[in-house]
């Protein structure tokens, strides 16, 4: 299928930046270069206003659009867009100093200064009033102009507010949860422990290192309330948006898997899902490592709003000035990690910044235009071949992919099981488990969709779920009949431990999911870094490493498949399927960080016939990723190492390169250092 574009004004694909045209308000000349500029890198969207508001609102009450309706007209008249931001990420000195309750307080209980961004008070009347007032002007002032494409709302919302109006707020939302008994609340967070029942609604205080941090129903309840209270923020900022502005799509830029926020919560309110991307490519984990996490972060987006292609908002073309070293991208890897986000469903690349500004803590962070303010540099150039090749990707835009496989990654279960005191407390790494549970499919050119636990399993295959560490309720009923139906259910060591509360199931582990599993886990064995146990598969004899974390598992009704072969659980089981009804259930019993998950994935790729987007074997470094409309399959075709790979496709017919028309020839694919084909071929019908 293919979803409409963001904005059916621009069917194509958007690239362009943060523009921050009033950092530069007094520089003759300055906006009409660039203007040209723009022009000559082929930006068609650019990205304004969002940390404006001093600039549109100087003293209260008193507005100066006269610069921004300058912008609008000047991107208008070269036919590009505004991606028109709003500008609650960073307030005015003058409100913090009228207001002091729009500043928040920190979990010690100390209250913040003016300064930096996103240190507001998301409960405030004052600040939410605030940015209604200058939301419902933007709107209601550019409501008609040629060059609005889409809100950009606020700047990639985090933290949390610990002030007197939060801790009320918190109080009202567990009341409702817990409907108003105080006995579920105690009995949900077991108070008991440590003599911390609570007798009445006023003695609940948020998590504070000099309060109470160890109470992890509280700490759950606290994570999900922050959620919910930036939900309801971002539903205030584009209430006035969506009211004078009904047929312009409302996002805000998200940032990967962020801990601090549930996406799964925040994504139904987007029209369209759109994050920050910056790699650090060219580091000690290497380039195929970081693609892979990337990508991954990439899907996760995508996944969000159910496949529906997403804006990259931000990404840099040449280094960032955060990362522990600011290491600029080689030759080739920007264009090639800019079609990475094409090809995993962006219908943008854009970037922070377009110009580099001249102060402040990011003057240094790449952009578009260097200090030096002119078209001549190599970053430039890199730019301009970008936007040269999304001006011919126009049959891309809208379409999607429909893996057969998915992958769980849920907020509530990381912030749980990092909550967790023991089993590894050096090395819960859930977000890495995953995204090397991912990498698997990865290397094999397997697409695949990331879900929460909350998300529709039935139209799977295969459903990969690392460290459940927790089950909401129903989850465990709706993967038995995911099993049960016919499909593929793997999980691992550490999973099916607790409920919604954090609190342990009774009568073994994996507690729900003992009878879809068919294994009793009787223990969890943190492992020193210097520890290496070993695992032996029964049929094949091959061993493979037991690092970090492994448990102790007694088959009930599973199969064993492998064994450890060494220390004192030598013998019992480290890999089971269980038969249940038409399907089956995987559990692995132990983390490798080395080859079983390849290995494991791809005989599971072969015995459930899971269709790669192309019939090829992949070298290493090199991955095949799809797009299709349901006619034609666009292949993309990516290499991520160092050195020349060679692809040779078992069968070339009816592919042909996307960019030159050309066909394929004899099958054989030559791909250099970070390079890359775009293939097209009529739809298989299989996504």
């Amino acid at each position: 299928m293919r979803y409409p574009p963001a904005n059916s004004r621009c069917p194509h694909m958007l690239h362009g930046g943060d523009y921050n045209p009033d950092q530069w308000k007094d520089v003759p000349g300055i906006w009409d270069e660039d203007m040209r500029l723009m022009k000559l890198a082929r930006c068609n969207a650019m990205s304004v206003g969002i940390f404006s508001w001093s600039a549109l609102e100087p003293e209260e009450g008193q507005y100066d659009f006269a610069w921004l309706d300058a912008i609008l007209d000047r991107l208008a008249a070269q036919d590009a867009f505004a991606v028109l931001a709003t500008p609650s990420g960073a307030r005015p000195a003058w409100m913090s100093q009228r207001y002091p309750e729009v500043l928040r307080v920190l979990p010690d209980r100390r209250k913040a200064l003016h300064g930096t961004r996103h240190n507001h008070c998301p409960t405030s009347p004052v600040y939410r009033e605030k940015t209604r007032s200058i939301n419902r002007r933007l709107a209601e002032r550019y409501a008609n102009h040629p060059a609005l494409l889409a809100w950009h709302v606020s700047n990639e919302y985090n933290g949390e507010c610990h002030c007197p109006l939060c801790q009320d707020a918190f109080r009202q939302w567990l009341q409702a949860k817990y409907g108003g008994d105080l006995d579920a609340l105690n009995r949900a967070w077991w108070t008991s422990f440590w003599s911390h029942t609570v007798s009445d609604w006023s003695q609940v205080e948020s998590p504070s290192p000099i309060g109470e941090p160890y109470l992890h129903g509280l700490t759950l309840d606290w994570n999900r309330f922050v959620t919910d209270q930036t939900v309801d923020f971002f539903r205030n900022e584009a209430a006035p948006l969506r009211e004078r502005t009904p047929g312009v799509p409302v996002t805000t830029n998200l940032m990967g898997t962020y801990p601090g926020l549930n996406y799964w919560r925040l994504a139904p309110e987007l029209d369209v899902a759109s994050w920050d991307s910056y790699p650090a490519w060219h580091g000690p984990q290497g380039d195929v490592r970081e693609a892979v996490r990337v990508g991954f972060l990439h899907d996760l987006t995508r996944s969000l709003k159910g496949g529906r292609p997403f804006l990259l908002m931000e990404s840099t073309p040449s280094m960032s000035n955060w990362h522990p070293v600011s290491k600029l991208k080689r030759p080739g890897m920007h264009l090639l990690s800019s079609l990475q986000a094409v090809a995993h469903g962006a219908d943008s690349v854009q970037y922070f910044q377009w110009r580099k500004s001249r102060g402040g803590c990011e003057k240094f962070h790449g952009a578009v235009v260097d200090h030096c303010g002119h078209e001549h540099t190599r970053v430039f150039r890199d730019v301009q071949e970008v936007g040269d090749l999304l001006a011919r990707l126009d049959p891309v835009v809208g379409t999607t992919v429909r893996p057969q496989a998915a992958l769980l990654y849920d907020w509530e279960n990381r912030w749980a099981l990092e909550d967790a005191k023991g089993l590894n407390n050096a090395h819960k790494d859930y977000e890495a488990t995953c995204i090397r549970h991912y990498e698997a499919f990865w290397r094999q050119g397997v697409p695949v969709d990331i879900l929460s636990m909350e998300g529709d399993f039935s139209g799977y295959r295969l459903l990969v779920a690392p460290m459940l560490y927790m089950l909401r309720p129903g989850v465990a009923e709706r993967i038995e009949a995911f099993v049960a139906g016919g499909g593929t259910f793997v999980t691992t060591y550490c999973s099916g431990m607790v409920d919604e509360n954090d609190l342990c199931f009774l009568g073994g582990f994996p507690g729900p999911l003992r009878r879809v599993l068919g294994v009793w886990d009787e223990e969890t064995d943190g492992l020193y870094d210097e520890d290496e146990g070993r695992v032996r598969i029964l049929d094949s004899g091959r061993t493979y490493a037991v690092r970090q974390l492994c448990d102790i598992l007694h088959a009930e009704t599973a199969e064993v498949l492998a064994v450890y072969d060494a220390d004192f659980q030598a013998g019992s089981p480290a890999l089971t399927v269980n038969r249940f009804g038409k399907g089956q259930a995987y559990f692995i019993a132990f983390r490798n960080l080395d080859d079983f998950e390849a290995d494991f994935y791809a005989g599971l790729v072969r015995d459930l016939g899971l269709v790669r987007v192309l019939d090829a074997e992949l070298p290493d470094g090199v991955t095949a990723q799809l797009r299709s409309d349901g006619e034609r399959d666009f292949v993309f075709l990516m290499n991520v190492s160092p050195e020349p790979r060679e692809v040779r496709l078992q069968d070339p017919a009816g592919l042909r390169d996307f960019l030159s028309g050309n066909g394929l020839g004899d099958g054989t694919i030559l791909l250099p250092p970070l390079g890359f084909r775009i293939l097209e071929r009529p739809a298989v019908g299989l996504f």
